[in-house]
């Protein structure tokens, strides 16, 4: 491959890894962010957090592999990218151990106790996800920080917010039955409406606080050319409620449909990105060949990702496979 093709298939590599990880990751966040507080919904926290235990953790791989992806094959733009987000990076970071402890504690802390490691978990998972949101809304203004920007940013904080619940609503009623998959049908068409919002919201406001991305998204007639893209996303939005208002969808030769569609519906939304930004990989500032390592460097790096990205992912798929159907009790030794 030629210098002009590395860089394209890097950013290519990255994305996908990005993408999985926000369906991934983003579905159990999600279920952190509703794990119901009081005593009378432990059984139902503990449900829900079986749901999401043989995945949770390695679902983060993929946020690792884009990071590093970033750091091997554009070390400018992991450096200009990382100097912006130091503390929401820190944030992040202290609120994914958080995760991790509670995940882990709640099991071997005394009963009187556990209530504490369950509002630590659900406090993690919704400080991630608004970390990650905000870091986003940054990153579509071009690290910018006047107060429209800063609004822009905390706008899409709550609007991944609201995503992550909706995906794991829908996790939920894959994954569980009876009473609480009856919740979470409810979560999900909540969650679905605050979703729904927050991509109009955020569709409407990026392209005012970006000429740049007014420009792609408004020039005829490349306009025409991601014009299905808007309007498959909202068309899902209505499949999925018309769905979640049929009580059949929890059967489970339906309860597969939801979860499907969410995952289209955040594909949806980062194809959008990719579309405004590439092939800036700082926004304004860096191209993707501007960004790159040597030529040479990406050839070797490129071995190890052809190595590395499939096995990540026959993991990945292995691991769904076994521990596929309803969630049981999780139980720890």
């Amino acid at each position: 491959m030629d210098a002009y093709t590395l860089p394209i298939v890097f950013v290519g590599l990255m994305g996908l890894a990005i993408l999985v990880y926000a369906i991934l990751d983003g579905y159990d966040l999600g279920v952190g962010i509703l794990l119901p507080l009081g005593d009378q919904h432990s059984d139902e926290r503990d449900r829900m957090i079986a749901s999401i235990g043989p995945f949770w953790d390695a679902n983060e791989t993929w946020l690792v592999l884009a990071v590093g992806l970033l750091l091997i094959a554009f070390p400018l733009a992991h450096s200009e990218i990382l100097h912006h987000f130091y503390l929401p990076v820190a944030v992040m970071l202290i609120a994914l151990i958080l995760r991790g402890v509670a995940f882990d504690f709640r099991a071997k802390a005394a009963i009187a106790h556990q209530s504490l490691w369950d509002r630590c978990f659900k406090f993690g998972s919704l400080l991630t996800a608004l970390s990650q949101g905000y870091m986003l809304g940054l990153y579509i203004v071009g690290f910018s920080y006047d107060i429209k920007s800063q609004l822009f940013a905390v706008l899409s904080a709550t609007g991944v917010c609201a995503a992550y619940s909706y995906i794991g609503a829908a996790w939920l009623l894959y994954k569980t039955q009876g009473q609480l998959q009856q919740q979470a049908r409810r979560w999900a068409r909540l969650a679905g409406r605050f979703c729904l919002a927050g991509v109009l919201l955020v569709s409407l406001t990026n392209p005012l606080v970006n000429q740049d991305v007014f420009q792609r998204w408004f020039d005829f007639p490349e306009a025409l050319y991601m014009l299905p893209v808007p309007l498959l996303c909202f068309a899902l939005f209505a499949y999925n409620e018309k769905l979640l208002r049929n009580k059949t969808v929890l059967a489970d030769s339906h309860c597969w449909r939801p979860l499907l569609s969410c995952a289209l519906i955040f594909l949806l939304c980062f194809s959008g990105i990719a579309y405004s930004f590439f092939p800036y990989i700082v926004p304004g500032k860096l191209d993707i060949w501007q960004a790159a390592s040597a030529p040479e460097s990406l050839r070797f790096i490129l071995y190890g990702a052809v190595v590395v990205v499939p096995c990540i992912l026959l993991y990945t798929v292995y691991a769904y496979w076994v521990f596929r159907g309803k969630a049981s009790d999780l139980k720890y030794y």
